[in-house]
């Protein structure tokens, strides 16, 4: 898979997940996120933390 592949995958996977807006999030910040939300952060807190 390119990255670009990977990467919209993460963006759909993202917002599946309920993280909206995350067209500028880096795939670092993406996986970050993802991996929070699966632990049971808010969306909403997951990428405002990943994001930095």
């Amino acid at each position: 898979m390119g990255n670009q592949d990977r990467l919209h995958d993460l963006r759909k996977q993202a917002h599946n997940a309920g993280i909206e807006g995350n067209s500028k999030m880096t795939e670092g910040q993406l996986q970050n996120a993802l991996k929070q939300v699966g632990k049971g952060k808010s969306p909403e807190m997951a990428k405002r933390q990943a994001k930095g």
